[in-house]
């Protein structure tokens, strides 16, 4: 349908921000992890240099935190993406509570583009409104990266071999792949709960906050709403963290002159 109605640029609506932004994004967070991490362990060992091996309470911390910077950062990078995406959904439900600035009924787009997108949230919600379905997204988020981070930094320790400094390239793409998909799998029934509410509100606003959302799906469509999309979900994020795990590691390996990078 995706392909009938916008041809192959379809399927890459609303990417002009996120790719903009994921550079940022993604240094940031991992770089939290990183040093929140180091920070602990060098808290605890009480030397300059921290120990590989760290507790999980101290990978939980580190992981809790880059998901709350996540959401700072990332909120109004998904809540762009998310409305330029639903532009082409049809609105005939929505025949009642038509905000004024409504264009027109039907398919008519209601953003000409991301920038565009942002100036009409701004004018008409304010700078909040960019963080529309961000309590949503923290239970995404939080929870996602201790199920993102943690069994990346497992599993790479459980493969590599004693013998070895550090993991090998095909362990990180492993680890990464097996780690992203654990954690996109796990997050799905949030990531629904946080797209209804960040797609909400450009013509009518049907929800009233997360428990309303939930409560509101599940009655209209039944628990396996919560699941839908979770294929997608976890076979996405098998090839995209893998990719982002390696490459990390090689740039870290890279920008240090050694080859002996064990951490995120």
């Amino acid at each position: 349908m995706v392909y009938r109605r916008e041809s192959v640029f379809g399927f890459f609506k609303g990417m002009a921000f996120p790719l903009a932004s994921i550079a940022v994004y993604n240094s940031v967070v991992f770089g939290v992890f990183s040093n929140i991490r180091r920070f602990l362990g060098q808290h605890h060992c009480g030397e300059p240099e921290a120990s590989p091996h760290h507790s999980l309470s101290d990978l939980l911390l580190a992981s809790m935190v880059a998901g709350v910077v996540s959401v700072g950062l990332g909120g109004p990078v998904d809540l762009i993406k998310i409305r330029l995406q639903m532009q082409t959904q049809p609105f005939q439900e929505a025949s009642l509570g038509w905000k004024s600035r409504a264009v027109a009924f039907g398919e008519q787009p209601a953003y000409q583009g991301p920038v565009h997108c942002i100036a009409t949230i701004v004018r008409s919600e304010g700078l909040s409104g960019l963080y529309r379905g961000a309590s949503a997204m923290l239970l995404r988020d939080v929870p996602g990266y201790c199920l993102y981070f943690i069994p990346y930094v497992f599993l790479t320790e459980w493969i590599t071999p004693e013998a070895r400094a550090g993991p090998s390239p095909c362990t990180m793409l492993l680890a990464g792949g097996v780690a992203g998909a654990i954690s996109w799998g796990t997050a799905t029934p949030m990531d629904v709960v946080k797209s209804r509410l960040q797609a909400d509100g450009v013509y009518l606003n049907k929800y009233k906050g997360v428990l309303d959302c939930i409560s509101q799906s599940y009655q209209q469509e039944g628990l396996k709403v919560f699941f839908r999309g979770i294929t997608v979900n976890a076979v996405r994020g098998f090839p995209t963290s893998a990719a982002m795990f390696l490459g990390y590691e090689l740039s870290l390996q890279a920008l240090r002159g050694d080859h002996s990078v064990t951490s995120p």
